[in-house]
């Protein structure tokens, strides 16, 4: 039933794009018919696998290293209190600073290649999963915590069965606000270091008004982003089986 909804808004956001684009100038916003006509031009000539694979390279880079060390970093903080009490402050004022900010910084450091990308991917992703993550671990129920310690469960097999299955949730929202953080930051990064991926593409037709291809650009964008919140949709399921029941 959720399938046949979702098709038929998809349905009806395409006639009002068909409406849209006869009654704005095309220059602005191209029919569907153009913009797949730009679709399949792009796919020949291989201009948008090139700038696709260039695009999830360093899109997935930054992203993996900012679940690594932000899980890792929220489970410590989480786990030892006077650390979380020490940390949670500067993991606060980081999160609440527009990334955009620290561009011109990681440029005279990294320069204008790959690793800066990444790096601004990292720095965009990390926060929100690195949040969740110890916002999970401080949610875990205290009262069971002190119950397994009673009873002589060690630490490490209640940090696994207790501390960590409850923190999934919150672990799995912070992972999908970095994957949508993370690709915006990907096409930040890809305009304002070397010009390049999917972002260099916007640059390019936008600039000279090609607005089929550009709409091609935008979509495959947010194909990217449906893509990877339905596979941390799918992952919430199945961490929610290991967890077990409530």
């Amino acid at each position: 039933m959720i399938v046949a909804f979702r098709v038929g808004f998809l349905i009806l956001l395409i006639g009002l794009w068909q409406v849209l684009s006869q009654n704005v100038s095309r220059n602005l916003i191209p029919s569907p018919l153009e913009t797949w006509a730009a679709f399949r031009r792009m796919l020949a000539d291989n201009s948008l696998f090139e700038a696709l694979g260039e695009s999830l390279v360093v899109y997935l880079s930054g992203y993996s290293t900012a679940c690594i060390v932000a899980i890792a970093i929220g489970l410590v903080m989480g786990t030892i209190r006077p650390v979380g009490k020490t940390l949670e402050v500067y993991a606060f004022a980081l999160a609440a600073t527009p990334r955009v900010a620290f561009i011109p910084l990681i440029i005279v450091f990294l320069g204008l290649g790959f690793e800066a990308k990444v790096f601004v991917v990292f720095l965009g992703a990390v926060m929100p999963i690195l949040v969740n993550t110890y916002a999970g671990v401080l949610a875990t129920d205290q009262n069971l915590n002190e119950m397994a310690r009673s009873l002589g469960v060690s630490r490490p097999r209640i940090f696994a069965s207790i501390v960590l299955p409850g923190a999934v949730p919150f672990i799995v929202v912070g992972l999908r606000i970095g994957a949508t953080i993370g690709l915006i930051n990907t096409v930040v990064a890809e305009l304002y270091t070397a010009v390049g991926g999917l972002g260099g593409l916007l640059a390019r037709y936008g600039n000279t008004f090609r607005m089929a291809d550009y709409f091609v650009i935008v979509l495959s964008l947010a194909a990217i982003g449906v893509a990877v919140t339905e596979t941390l949709r799918y992952l919430e399921l199945r961490l929610n089986r290991w967890r077990g029941p409530n």
